[in-house]
């Protein structure tokens, strides 16, 4: 079965399918990690868009027991290689890539130029595109572009229930703006108790949340300008001196709520060895990434400074408030896939409480 990614710009490639014989559109970005297919598809911060794996053989190692996935399900909404592998060799594979898209209903096609394809979003940009199954019982229709950051999506990928895991002294709230799932295991290895609530819940004012010690604002999809709800909350949490965490989507989420600002980048940081540096001990660390938007520190208040930079382009990887228990890092501490090197910030984050 051919198929056809169409960008916005009209430049198409084309490609063989080997996913679910559907079409779709959404964002089209790419990760330039070489392992790690399985958590990057389920990681809800992919929700909306179409992914480009720079990596040219994919589906090598097969698809692994749900206990390692970053979420229930896949939420890319399609996936382009190079080179799918369909008989994958690794001893917890449980069934192939293939199979596991179809079985998911998500789009794929190889066989695409992957180099030129993540060399045109780097140069214009990330870009918004259309990926089209032509067979003879199915004429796709033409469709619209469908651009996740035009509303909030946060309420696709968001528990819509107070979901409470392990035990311990203390207590922390999870917003879940699609939150991955090595977030909560991170923090159960560090002995805590989880909560994790909607993306709209506000733990100040909803009794089922209970006592708490803490808030994490998570990672998840999208501008963060359209999470209104959840920037009150953050918004509500500085102001009752709450220790509050945000990762990824969360600093961006923390920052305007302290009145700050944020900007769409270029083409993002999504890979798994993005160099960061600590403005304050000088360390540099190696990071996982997924995000498409940034902070403008420059908008920020003296009360706050600039943590983390990134080595590559300059942009801010993290902000900190100078007197409150208020950190937030744009990179993800929790890694899987990636380096575990920023692990210790969840140590650095629950000594704040």
């Amino acid at each position: 079965m051919t198929g056809k990614l169409i960008l916005s710009d009209g430049t198409y490639f084309l490609g063989k399918s080997f996913g679910f014989e559907t079409s779709t559109s959404g964002e089209v970005v790419f990760n330039t990690g070489m392992v790690g297919y399985p958590e990057s598809l389920t990681d809800p911060s992919y929700f909306g868009q179409i992914l480009v794996l720079t990596y040219p053989l994919v589906g090598n190692y097969g698809v692994p027991d749900k206990k390692f996935w970053e979420s229930k399900r896949i939420q890319v909404k399609a996936l382009i290689v190079q080179n799918y592998i369909s008989t994958p060799s690794h001893f917890e594979s449980e069934k192939s890539l293939g199979e596991w898209l179809k079985e998911e209903g998500i789009p794929a096609l190889q066989g695409i130029d992957t180099r030129a394809l993540t060399t045109k979003l780097r140069q214009h940009g990330v870009m918004l595109g259309q990926l089209k199954i032509e067979s003879k019982s199915q004429r796709v229709k033409e469709s619209r572009f469908y651009d996740p950051n035009k509303e909030n999506v946060l309420p696709y990928v968001s528990v819509d229930k107070v979901e409470v895991f392990g035990e311990g002294t203390k207590h922390i709230i999870l917003i879940d703006c699609g939150a991955k799932e090595n977030i909560i295991r991170s923090l159960l290895k560090r002995g805590v108790r989880v909560t994790k609530v909607p993306w709209d819940f506000n733990p100040l004012v909803n009794p089922s949340a209970g006592g708490f010690d803490g808030v994490v604002v998570s990672n998840g999809p999208g501008d963060p300008k359209m999470a209104k709800e959840t920037i009150e909350t953050t918004r509500s949490l500085l102001k009752q001196n709450v220790p509050t965490f945000g990762i990824c989507l969360g600093s961006q989420i923390l920052a305007l709520a302290a009145g700050g600002n944020t900007y769409k980048l270029k083409f993002g940081h999504r890979s798994q060895n993005q160099p960061v540096i600590d403005q304050t001990s000088k360390k540099a660390i190696i990071t996982s990434q997924n995000h498409g938007f940034a902070v403008d520190t420059n908008s920020l208040g003296k009360d706050w400074q600039e943590w983390f930079v990134n080595l590559n382009d300059g942009s801010n990887e993290g902000i900190r408030h100078r007197s409150k228990p208020f950190l937030a890092v744009q990179f993800h501490p929790e890694a899987n896939p990636g380096p575990t090197d920023a692990g210790y910030l969840f140590d650095e984050f629950l000594g704040e409480i």
